[in-house]
């Protein structure tokens, strides 16, 4: 199995390198034009990730793998990285971060001991932050979805122990957030209800990781949920010969009910 995949991985590799040799398209990509394409294959994937299809997922990591490659091919060209120092890295940075499986280099190599997966991942901030990290914080890339990035921040606080004890005290500040965010609307103050909007969403991701929920994806999923309703009810006014924009709400609404009872899910 390892000298199929060895052999596997080593092709791949060759193709890569006839191809930025003999492809004009290859040829001309640099690592500013491959940015967008890895962005949207990383969506792909995702949306793959999201349908529970494996077949998608499949393809989009030899997508993605292929982008790697591609990137390690134009370092290496740049004498700025090879392939393998891209490779011997992240083994180099596994190894250290995993004292546990692997023994602590600065205590003689002794295994340090965890009880759970929460010492695994403060153990790693640990060696971060040895490591030069100047803020646990800082590992949080600044271009990341804001839902995404939320829940990032708030993992990455949790595991220096900055965080709430149980669900009903992150509830309870959800609640707050939404009484201050009344509050603002009172007072008609717009900066003042965005930022207070902003809190109360903060909150909620901050409580949907307490109920071990990706906030991320659960709202994607609403999100499509929603996109096929009102496309299945703008099909049925269609075909009762009416349009959604000639209707009222009351009429949309009793449609979208119809549709609600047609689906498994609420």
């Amino acid at each position: 199995m390892n000298d199929q995949l060895a052999g596997s991985f080593l092709q791949l590799v060759k193709i890569m390198d006839e191809l930025r040799e003999k492809c004009p398209w290859d040829k001309k990509q640099t690592i500013d034009t491959l940015r967008p394409m890895t962005i949207e294959e990383m969506y792909e994937l995702t949306d793959s990730i999201t349908e529970g299809n494996w077949k998608g997922i499949k393809e989009e990591l030899g997508d993605l793998l292929l982008h790697i490659l591609f990137y390690a091919k134009i370092g290496a060209e740049k004498n700025e990285f090879t392939l393998t120092e891209v490779i011997d890295g992240i083994s180099a940075k596994l190894v250290k971060r995993h004292p546990h499986i692997y023994g602590d280099a600065d205590n003689g190599g002794e295994l340090v001991q965890v009880r759970n997966e929460e010492d695994v991942k403060h153990n790693w901030e640990k060696i971060k932050i040895k490591e030069g990290k100047t803020s646990v914080l800082s590992g949080v890339p600044p271009s990341l979805p804001a839902v995404v990035k939320a829940a990032r921040i708030q993992e990455k606080a949790k595991k220096i122990g900055f965080e709430w004890d149980n669900p009903e005290d992150v509830w309870k500040k959800v609640e707050e957030e939404m009484g201050e965010l009344q509050e603002a609307i009172g007072l008609k103050e717009q900066a003042k209800v965005e930022e207070e909007f902003g809190d109360l969403l903060f909150s909620l991701v901050n409580y949907a990781r307490f109920l071990r929920v990706d906030a991320e994806g659960v709202l994607e999923k609403t999100n499509r949920k929603f996109i096929y309703r009102f496309q299945k009810m703008e099909t049925i006014a269609t075909e009762r010969g009416k349009s959604l924009s000639d209707m009222s709400l009351a009429e949309m609404d009793a449609i979208w009910n119809e549709v609600k009872k047609q689906t498994t899910t609420t």
